[in-house]
């Protein structure tokens, strides 16, 4: 929850902080400066992404679910100090490093703790929590916006309280019963090794996890193609949605209304479409499987996003922006869903977090191009339909990336 909402607390008040920390003779590139906030963003998200997904094969999910939390906490705090853009920069690199280290432990424990007849909606329903942040971040913007050209600053002060969650994790969140015998056996393994009576098996087992993912071609083959079906994911969010609350507040202002009040409505309406989405999503992949869900949900997302920006105005502007928050925003669920469940439990950390946050490197560039594009196009929505057209790498990879895993149990 609190990943969405920091996340989403950028995107709405990018606009208004970068007022404050950018020159008077930098302004007019704001869109660029943008783009580059939501870069770095996603490079910090990759890197410690990567990073938390090998150490939660190693030192357990719960450990390092906790050492993400308190690095968001921190960072998130320390941008609502921000003197410049450049301290706004790092701030957030380093609130991403602990944003992309959340997910690949907690997705595992989620996954690696249900059965798999409810997996996949549990997996929804985890995702879930995103959107209600982004849906939290958008009413708390609403009400701290009025407060003056400050109030930017609170949004990421509320990013501190993630910290008291660990409290509770310490206490009642026990490592998944799969991760402790995987433990047991890599370790035992790594005895019989050092004694000079390992098996070929013992060798695979100590293996370094992301050297074992590379080295079976199979894994590797599919690891590239859910790359491809990820960075299709996260281009689209990055690259396209997150510029919906600037491009209704860009029409508002073409049409004499008030802009701020529909960019703060206009993230709103996303982040409910959203959370629709991502739960609706856990119960289609339990009903119809993995793949038919994301192949939908692909095709909505382009469909939605050309009509979005190219057709829509006035007040079904809004209408538009929750269904596209429900494909676009929600099919970031097969992500926590599928990719559990094609990984055995020693290298599943590893596998989710390469395949989730490499594609998030690969993805760095599309906000910097899409703040391009604005500034040549003048405009938003053109740029953002172009963008859009990445979904039909989605539609065209999916079938192939891997078998159905609907209600088979997790690979060991």
């Amino acid at each position: 929850m609190f990943d969405g909402y920091e996340t989403w607390a950028l995107v709405l008040v990018i606009t208004p902080a970068l007022r404050q920390v950018l020159s008077p003779e930098q302004l007019p590139q704001a869109s660029i400066y943008t783009g580059a906030l939501l870069t770095v963003t996603l490079l910090g998200w990759a890197v410690g992404g990567i990073t938390a997904g090998v150490l939660a094969d190693y030192i357990g999910r719960k450990r390092m679910l906790m050492l993400s939390i308190l690095c968001y906490a921190i960072f998130a705090g320390l941008t609502a100090l921000s003197w410049n853009f450049w301290s706004l920069l790092a701030f957030r690199f380093c609130t991403g490093i602990g944003l992309g280290a959340e997910w690949g432990p907690g997705a595992a424990i989620v996954a690696e703790s249900w059965p798999p007849v409810s997996r996949g909606r549990a997996g929804g329903t985890l995702h879930s929590a995103y959107g209600v942040g982004m849906l939290l971040a958008s009413g708390i913007w609403l009400l701290l916006n009025p407060l003056g050209p400050s109030s930017w600053r609170y949004m990421f002060v509320i990013g501190i309280l993630p910290a008291f969650v660990l409290l509770y994790l310490r206490r009642c969140v026990e490592e998944p019963a799969l991760w402790v015998a995987a433990n047991r056996e890599r370790q035992e393994a790594r005895v019989r090794l050092e004694m000079g009576g390992a098996s070929p098996q013992d060798r695979e087992l100590v293996q370094f996890t992301v050297t074992r993912i590379w080295s079976d071609p199979e894994s590797r083959r599919r690891v590239g193609l859910l790359l491809l079906m990820s960075i299709t994911t996260v281009v689209g969010w990055w690259s396209v949605s997150t510029w919906i609350p600037q491009y209704a507040a860009q029409l508002s202002a073409i049409a004499g209304k008030p802009s701020q009040f529909s960019s703060s409505m206009a993230g709103l309406m996303f982040s409910i479409g959203s959370v629709a989405g991502y739960l609706t999503l856990g119960f289609l992949a339990d009903i119809l499987g993995r793949k038919p869900t994301a192949w939908l949900y692909y095709l909505g997302a382009l469909v939605l996003s050309l009509c979005l920006f190219l057709l829509v105005s006035g007040r079904a502007l809004f209408v538009m922006t929750a269904a596209s928050g429900f494909f676009s925003g929600g099919q970031f669920a097969w992500v926590t869903v599928y990719l559990p469940e094609l990984f055995p439990t020693r290298v599943r950390g590893s596998a989710i977090c390469l395949v989730s946050n490499t594609s998030r490197i690969v993805a760095a560039l599309g906000p910097l191009f899409a703040g391009w594009l604005v500034s040549s196009f003048g405009g938003i929505g053109p740029a953002a339909a172009m963008i859009s057209l990445v979904y039909i790498v989605g539609l065209v990879v999916t079938p192939f990336a891997g078998p159905e895993t609907k209600g088979k149990a997790l690979p060991t």
